[in-house]
């Protein structure tokens, strides 16, 4: 079976390739007469085709039930037809794994198949195979099966067709049974044949060409001035592919969409209007063509500024501005930091100012700080610079210690570099040994 729909199939594809379509199918609208077996289905299963043969099942219609069809058909060439048929039958349906009730209902069924014939419709006698896909209804039970068959069709002088068609459904779903489809019937075409008139070759007209360009100057759109044969006869100085006599910018390459001119770049950024997103204001490549983003509102672009979802003035980055009240309270704090002499042990009475300094920034989760160690100029200088580190290291702990997160702060020490009061007095030395710390509302 399967090599004879091959060769029936090429057959009607190399016939269609080859031959004229004055014999394609018209559309057309059939009505038959069918008849459904599942019997004689169900013994070939069983028991064989032998069997089927030896007892005369399958022509035996007091085993069948009947129903009437409606179809259309259409060529798809002139040896293949599409055929959708609608069939109606009232039966007692034997669902697969559901007990019968022994009740009539409607069984619809549905088809969409191709017939494959082996002569084109110029011939009255013609037989085809048909094959393709079909779906059911049986109360509340719906499938789908694959039909496969053969037919016959007689052309009755053009102006019908006597169509007689055998199929075997098989189940694609679990809810159809196999059985035979026998059906008969009539079909007629819905449009009259199409009669090809007979071409008249009128006689070659003299063509002149004035401009030499190879193009005559009854289709040359510029027959005074040498132009090219893919444009009609126009010249394109520009090489653009747009006839001068179309380009509003005849000398500089550019696009039919813009009549020939190149993109535009109305905001004169060097980004195209068709790459740009602000085409009407200049911008960046990096932005698509728009200004750096201002999330902030605060006058402070986006690259410059360190804090951009809160506004703040351009001396402080973009930042909010740490309130003086609060470096009062810090710098008061810190003049009340002190240490054992030479180390960097922390003094009890340290602890409170500190404290109050750890909830400040515990309670400004967004405040960074510069932990400062100073010394005076007493004793070797690379001394004083560890001595310095150390302490500003001190009072960093401290403060993670009491909840301060340790990736906001930095400890810095710079020995006796950056005195603020005079080394040679005793208290402008006590000045000069000091933590300070300062804050700030972006992180560097």
């Amino acid at each position: 079976m399967k090599k004879l729909l091959l060769s029936f199939l090429v057959l009607g594809l190399l016939s269609d390739s080859y031959g004229q379509n004055d014999y394609k199918k018209r559309p057309s609208l059939g009505i038959h007469f069918v008849l459904n077996d599942f019997r004689t289905a169900t013994n070939l299963r069983a028991n064989g085709l032998a069997s089927v043969l030896r007892t005369k099942e399958w022509h035996k219609t007091q085993n069948m039930f009947a129903g009437l069809g409606i179809s259309y058909m259409q060529g798809l060439g002139q040896h293949v037809d599409f055929n959708g048929e609608i069939s109606g039958s009232f039966l007692n349906y034997p669902v697969p794994g559901v007990a019968s009730n022994y009740n009539t209902s409607l069984l619809l069924e549905a088809t969409a198949t191709a017939n494959l014939k082996l002569f084109t419709d110029k011939y009255w006698f013609n037989p085809y195979l048909t094959a393709g896909i079909g779906g059911s209804k049986y109360r509340n039970y719906y499938g789908a099966f694959i039909p496969v068959g053969v037919g016959l069709q007689i052309n009755v002088f053009d102006k019908a067709y006597v169509l007689m068609n055998s199929q075997y459904r098989m189940p694609v779903t679990d809810q159809v049974a196999y059985h035979f489809y026998h059906s008969i019937g009539i079909a007629a075409p819905l449009c009259k044949k199409k009669v090809v008139a007979p071409v008249v070759i009128p006689p070659p007209p003299v063509n002149y060409d004035r401009d030499n360009d190879g193009v005559p100057d009854s289709t040359d759109r510029c027959p005074d001035d040498k132009g090219l044969v893919n444009l009609k006869g126009c010249p394109d100085r520009d090489g653009d592919g747009i006839a001068d006599i179309d380009d509003k910018c005849p000398d500089v390459p550019g696009l039919a969409r813009y009549q020939g001119c190149p993109i535009p770049d109305t905001d004169k950024d060097g980004i195209n209007d068709e790459l740009d997103k602000c085409p009407t204001v200049p911008g960046l490549a990096r932005y698509q063509g728009c200004p750096i983003p201002d999330t902030d509102k605060d006058g402070v672009n986006d690259e410059e500024d360190k804090c951009i979802n809160e506004p703040g003035p351009a001396s402080n980055f973009g930042c909010p501005i740490v309130p003086d009240e609060i470096i009062k309270k810090i710098e008061a704090a810190f003049k009340n930091v002190f240490f054992s002499t030479g180390s960097a042990k922390l003094l009890t009475k340290s602890y409170k100012p500190l404290n109050e300094v750890a909830k400040i920034m515990t309670d400004n989760p967004t405040y960074f700080a510069n932990i400062d160690g100073h010394t005076d100029n007493t004793g070797k200088p690379d001394k004083n610079q560890i001595l310095s580190e150390n302490r500003a290291a001190s009072v960093k702990t401290y403060l993670v210690s009491k909840g301060v997160g340790e990736d906001r702060l930095t400890a810095t020490g710079y020995g006796q570099d950056k005195p603020i009061a005079d080394n040679k007095t005793v208290k402008g030395r006590a000045l000069n040994r000091r933590v300070e710390m300062s804050v700030r509302t972006y992180n560097r």
